[in-house]
């Protein structure tokens, strides 16, 4: 049975969070050290080493992604720089790519981090970085916008990938690019100009 604790503060929980924070620093830098991003996502491991299968591309993200929350927790600039520079360096195929469930999740972590540090101030705001990081966004968006299925009876839904017979829960995670895009007024056109 859960036993619920009253007297327990956000400030109890400090000493657990900092020490998570530096666990997180050190994973992060031994993938940096151990791990080359042109081998894939390191998600998959086999005898306790990381190796990559085409099932894990889509999970690219979370490597650099990791990085900037890293940054944004503790104000490490390593951590930005790692993030910034494999976000721009690899996450753009992902950008796109219609064959997975969840690649809004490599959007994200990665160029939506990015957007929303330049946004909070934590990160000077160049105009063309902010423009990347919005069309990334909004190309993400797109894609998920691309997946709307109708139903018989007008309504409608969005499917993972692979077809409308495709559903998986996880979209319901991916759906926030879907609402950044959408925010930042994208529209996504298809053929005959229909919207």
């Amino acid at each position: 049975m859960l036993q619920v604790d009253n007297n327990l503060t956000p400030s109890a929980l400090l000493p657990a969070i900092e020490r998570m924070w530096q666990l997180s620093a050190g994973k992060i830098q031994s993938i940096e050290r151990t791990w080359s991003p042109e081998m894939g996502a390191p998600v998959f491991t086999v005898m306790g080493r990381y190796t990559s299968r085409a099932w894990t591309d889509w999970t690219h993200g979370f490597q650099f992604g990791s990085a900037l929350l890293q940054y944004d927790a503790t104000g490490d600039e390593t951590f930005l720089q790692l993030g910034r520079e494999g976000t721009y360096r690899y996450i753009p195929v992902h950008i796109t790519h219609t064959g997975v469930h969840d690649h809004g999740f490599n959007v994200i972590s990665t160029y939506g981090n990015l957007w929303r540090l330049m946004r909070e101030g934590r990160l000077p705001a160049e105009e063309s970085e902010r423009r990347l990081c919005e069309l990334a966004i909004r190309c993400s968006g797109a894609v998920q916008a691309s997946r709307w299925a109708r139903t018989a009876d007008g309504g409608g839904y969005i499917y993972s990938f692979n077809g409308p017979h495709s559903l998986f829960a996880d979209t319901m995670r991916t759906l926030r690019v879907l609402a950044l895009a959408h925010r930042l007024g994208h529209v996504l056109k298809t053929e005959g100009d229909r919207t």
